[in-house]
């Protein structure tokens, strides 16, 4: 499963020079600001937009060639798409609007799996209704179903969360997990949040006026202090393969083992052996020359600085390797001077805070 994307495209006062390659099934996070190209790519890998000059592939088969005047219509690349707002069809039930995206299948799924994807997305009490009478997250996951159905060879979603609400986005963020999880086919999602991306992801292209940035996995990415200005330096940090390594039952609380480092959190509900993503922000480390005792944080991680990155204003980011594992912390050059942080320097990472999530399956990368 691949989709491979090169080509240029002007509009008025914005250029955009892309090339890159999907070359698994999962989540690539097409990531960046607003007016970075998000959009213009998955329109033109869609067929919605033929770029000035350039080429498309999905799975080796081409869609689009300009210099050999190739251009596959949108209608046969095979390709799902879902849009910020659902675009149901007003006058259909969800059964309809399910049943167009089925229809248009080059070759039909088996009942079992169209019945598994309905399931799966939680639609069996909701196939009558019509799409005024659904919420704003039933849309979205009706919109889901029916590209689902029509058995693509990807699916594109552009900002699939962007019009609702976060109680809205919580609940559905379970649904793209399992779609990412159960759908063997490249998924491209675009996105200018971090929280979705890193949560979401397997892998990142960042974008920046036009361009592609950077590529690779989400934990590669963000823990370059180099991407900081484009991933975001608030929410910047360590993302974490690891697994369960045990319960601590009597203190209601989970190991979780990333390379040699153990890190202690909230009991999670899976069992051991089971793969977690964590989450590590930047400004939730603090940083120690010595080893610290009689504090209340149960994560402390020894490390050695494998980079400092300065910028204007009272912070430094440092970037920790710590016995392979890569950990950022966010201090102010105040703390930097007094503690004589430099490169090679031995300290204690202080972790107040880790999140928890679900690890993708993963299997070979994006590249650019």
């Amino acid at each position: 499963m691949s989709i491979e994307v090169c080509f240029r495209h002007g509009f008025a006062g914005f250029a955009l020079d892309i090339d890159f390659a999907v070359e698994r099934h999962g989540v690539t996070a097409l990531f960046g600001p607003s007016g970075s190209g998000k959009s213009t790519i998955i329109n033109v890998i869609a067929g919605l937009l033929k770029p000035n000059e350039g080429e498309v592939r999905l799975n080796g088969t081409t869609m689009l060639d300009t210099a050999s005047g190739i251009n596959v219509a949108a209608r046969n690349r095979g390709i799902g798409y879902v849009f910020q707002d659902a675009r149901l069809f007003p006058h259909m039930s969800v059964r309809a609007n399910l049943d167009f995206g089925a229809k248009r299948a080059a070759q039909r799924l088996p009942a079992t799996e169209a019945d598994g994807i309905v399931t799966m997305l939680g639609l069996e009490n909701l196939l009558e209704r019509k799409p005024r009478h659904l919420s704003g997250g039933e849309r979205q996951r009706v919109a889901l179903g029916r590209a689902l159905l029509s058995n693509p060879k990807a699916l594109l979603l552009d900002e699939p969360l962007a019009a609702l609400d976060s109680g809205r986005k919580a609940g559905i963020l379970p649904y793209l997990e399992r779609i990412r999880d159960d759908a063997r086919i490249p998924i491209l999602y675009v996105s200018h949040s971090i929280d979705e991306v890193t949560r979401l992801a397997n892998d990142i292209v960042v974008l920046n006026a036009g361009s592609v940035a950077a590529t690779g996995p989400v934990e590669d990415i963000m823990s370059r202090l180099d991407l900081f200005p484009l991933t975001g330096r608030f929410e910047a940090g360590a993302v974490l393969e690891g697994h369960i390594a045990r319960h601590l039952d009597n203190e209601d609380m989970s190991e979780i083992a990333v390379g040699e480092n153990i890190f202690t959190v909230p009991r999670v509900a899976e069992e051991p052996g089971c793969a977690l993503r964590l989450r590590v922000r930047a400004r939730d480390v603090m940083l120690s020359t010595k080893r610290v005792s009689g504090i209340s944080a149960n994560n402390i991680i020894a490390g050695k600085v494998a980079g400092i990155r300065a910028d204007h204003g009272p912070y430094v980011d440092v970037r920790l390797d710590c016995a392979g594992m890569a950990l950022l912390a966010r201090i102010t050059r105040m703390s930097q001077s007094r503690l004589g942080i430099t490169e090679g320097a031995k300290v204690w990472a202080l972790v107040k805070s880790v999140s928890v999530e679900r690890t993708p399956s993963r299997q070979d990368g994006a590249r650019s």
